[in-house]
């Protein structure tokens, strides 16, 4: 079989010389290369230039290809068994360099035993553009570019002269770009196949699998059979893809591999993979389809985890005096509307913002996830403020707009700016849900990742907006009188424990001194919005100009503060566990010792996190039941920014924190809830199969 398929390959490589040789009578009369436009050959192009003012040390270029008809299709970098990958040859200004193209996700086309990976119908290839030192301006880029266009019986080569040009749908074009996983996978060979272990979030699902190997075979050492029958296999967050391969490889080459991984309907992620060992422990077969959630299923979740974001601390009263406030706007339903409406609006605006500078930062190789803004202290000693404000706001210091209960539902104005506030103080956390859609939401296309972050704003949201318009929901929110007042500045507690819970978050992060300044800043705010507050009376609305004054202001005066250094209170910790800090030597070492290992992630600025600790974690019951196990625990803290955990959660296809992961003797690992209840870390210990004998 082996003699055979290489036999093909050589048929292939000899027609494919053969069409050239017809080809190059036409074009010896011909100019070394032409520029081409759209319709004038078998696969025109055209170079296209974005540039950004705010950024004029990066450009794209982008080569857009389109067949004749729909008989052509052109290649992907590495063509598989036939055909020929695209040559590019760029003439640009001294300090500026191209950097690998980025390609949409390929095809496969199987004619007489040989595989190809193909484009059908028009796509195009990104070329990022940078420049170093104090080179001058791009200005205009020229080149040439050298491709196959071919039918399933015809091929031919062409070049073509390129002067790029502005405008283009840059937009649609990096929506069809593959993302990367910007964490590496790992791979391995044995005389047969090439095993390659990749890092997907288990939620994501997972059709028609292809994996499309980038890296050259001459360099790699390395002969796919790229006909031959791909094995995909699944274990929690890891997927392991084995090609077959022609013959044993030399096993000189311990280099990275790249490529493309599609996953189905056109979708695909960018991977690269480094030499190791690719484990299969609980590792089933993949599905021909259906595995894991589909796009939907994933916004389905985002919305469902959005909406339970609403119970928070820091979110329910915000929620509460919103819904009040409507209920004493009495039943213009007009305004009911308009003002749920508006504040919908910030809601999924700051969600999706958020979402947008968290797959940026990502696709710039960041190692950022959900709530990545809560380990700057700076944001952090901002949002003490903002809930000092607020819970000075409950207690009838000064009044907000929007949330005035004592004059109706407010201004749109003041709603939309309440949402913008309710989103951005819900992130600290990640709860039931939003761990497997957030965790797609960074592999999947940034269209497709936007969705999701929309659905979590518009989840989060989502009680206001029935509230404004179903008014049967509103009849049944209490009467207004004088009670509500008083509820009012009950809503101050949870509001002043979130404040608290922050300055406790503001020592462990920068120390005491780091405090002490805040606090100081705090005491000025306050007084800042009591005199607000005394003018607000005479005034025919509550002054958002003057908020935004004096919020402003603190938060010009917290930036300005020196940045502080980590708290030695924030580190070496051991609790009723006496977990060892996390490291992914000593995870390997944990694993090795063949006793039962519960990893954990935490972060002081997650609420759950805490919850989980006092609730199921650093517990005596879980001790004693971790104990008699023989159980080790690793603990993670995510407070400050650490690649090395960053790294790890993205290769398990996590967000953020928390995150917990089990391994069994001899197993492989496997993600436990991120709610837990009290007695689950410890019925899952009495359930491990034990350390293994001998050791």
């Amino acid at each position: 079989m082996i003699e055979a398929t290489t036999m093909r390959h050589a048929i292939a490589v000899f027609f494919a010389l053969l069409f050239a040789l017809v080809s190059a009578p036409a074009a010896m009369g011909a100019p070394a290369a032409r520029e081409l436009r759209y319709g004038d050959d078998n696969i025109a192009v055209a170079a296209y230039l974005e540039q950004d003012a705010a950024a004029p040390d990066k450009a794209t270029l982008a080569l857009a290809f389109t067949p004749k008809d729909g008989e052509w299709h052109g290649y992907w970098s590495n063509p598989g068994d036939a055909g020929q990958g695209m040559r590019l040859d760029l003439d640009l200004p001294p300090g500026w360099s191209a950097g690998e193209p980025l390609y949409p996700v390929p095809t496969t086309l199987e004619i007489a035993g040989l595989m190809n990976h193909v484009y059908k119908g028009p796509y195009a290839v990104l070329v990022p553009l940078r420049r170093t030192g104090g080179a001058a301006p791009l200005g205009a880029v020229t080149g040439r570019v050298e491709y196959l266009a071919c039918t399933d019986t015809l091929c031919v080569p062409q070049d073509a002269a390129l002067r790029a040009r502005q405008g283009g749908d840059f937009s649609r074009w990096r929506g069809a770009v593959a993302p990367p996983l910007d964490r590496a996978g790992i791979w391995e060979t044995n005389a047969r196949s090439l095993r390659i272990g990749i890092s997907l979030p288990a939620g994501l699902a997972i059709g028609e699998a292809h994996l499309f190997l980038a890296t050259p075979d001459e360099a790699a050492g390395l002969r796919p059979a790229y006909a031959g029958e791909q094995v995909f296999r699944r274990s929690g967050n890891q997927l392991v893809a084995e090609l077959p391969l022609l013959d044993a490889p030399p096993g000189a080459y311990r280099g990275a591999l790249s490529g493309i991984l599609a996953i189905g309907d056109g979708a695909g992620v960018r991977f690269t993979a480094r030499p190791g060992n690719v484990g299969l422990e609980g590792a089933e077969p993949l599905p021909g389809g259906g595995d894991g959630l589909p796009l939907a299923g994933l916004i389905l979740a985002a919305l469902a985890g959005g909406l339970l974001l609403n119970v928070l601390p820091c979110v329910f009263p915000i929620l509460s005096l919103k819904a009040l406030a409507l209920a004493r706007a009495g039943g213009d339903e007009r305004a009911a509307r308009g003002d749920a409406l508006a504040y919908t609006s910030g809601v999924v605006l700051a969600c999706a913002g958020l979402g947008l500078a968290i797959i940026a930062l990502r696709a710039g190789g960041e190692q950022v996830g959900w709530a990545f803004q809560l380990q700057n202290p700076a944001i952090i000693a901002g949002l003490l403020l903002l809930a000092v404000a607020l819970t000075a706001n409950f207690l009838g210091l000064f009044e907000i707009p929007g949330m005035a209960i004592a004059g109706g539902g407010g201004s749109r104005g003041g709603s939309f700016a309440t949402g913008l506030l309710a989103a951005f103080v819900a992130t600290p956390c990640t709860g039931p849900f939003m761990a497997v859609a957030l965790g797609a939401a960074l592999v999947l296309s940034p269209i497709e990742g936007l969705a999701i972050f929309i659905a979590l704003g518009l989840g989060l949201a989502l009680p206001f907006l029935l509230i404004g318009f179903v008014p049967a929901l509103r009849r049944r929110l209490p009467r207004p009188g004088p009670w509500m007042a008083r509820f009012r500045r009950w809503m101050a507690l949870p509001m002043g424990l979130t404040a608290a819970a922050l300055g406790w978050l503001c020592w462990r992060t920068g120390g005491p001194m780091w405090l002490a300044a805040l606090a100081l800043v705090a005491l000025a705010m306050l007084a800042a919005l009591a005199w607000l507050g005394r003018q607000q009376p005479a005034a025919k609305s509550p002054s958002l100009g003057f908020l935004g004054v004096i919020a402003a202001s603190a938060l010009a005066i917290v930036i300005a503060l020196p940045a502080p250094a980590p708290s030695a209170a924030a580190f070496g910790e051991r609790g009723v566990l006496d977990a060892k800090r996390f490291s992914a030597k000593a995870l390997a070492d944990a694993r090795a010792s063949g006793r039962p290992v519960f990893v954990w992630f935490t972060a002081d600025w997650c609420i759950t996190c805490k919850v989980n600790e006092s609730v199921a974690i650093e517990r005596e019951t879980t001790r004693a039941a971790f104990d008699k196990a023989g159980v080790i625990t690793l603990r993670g803290d995510w407070t400050r920014p650490d690649p090395a955990i960053a790294d790890f959660l993205a290769r398990n296809g996590a967000a953020g924190v928390p995150f917990y992961l089990w391994f069994d003797p001899d197993a492989g690992p496997r993600q436990l809830p991120q709610v837990l209840t009290p007695d689950l870390l410890a019925e899952q210990a009495q359930g491990t199969t034990g350390p293994r004998t001998g050791q």
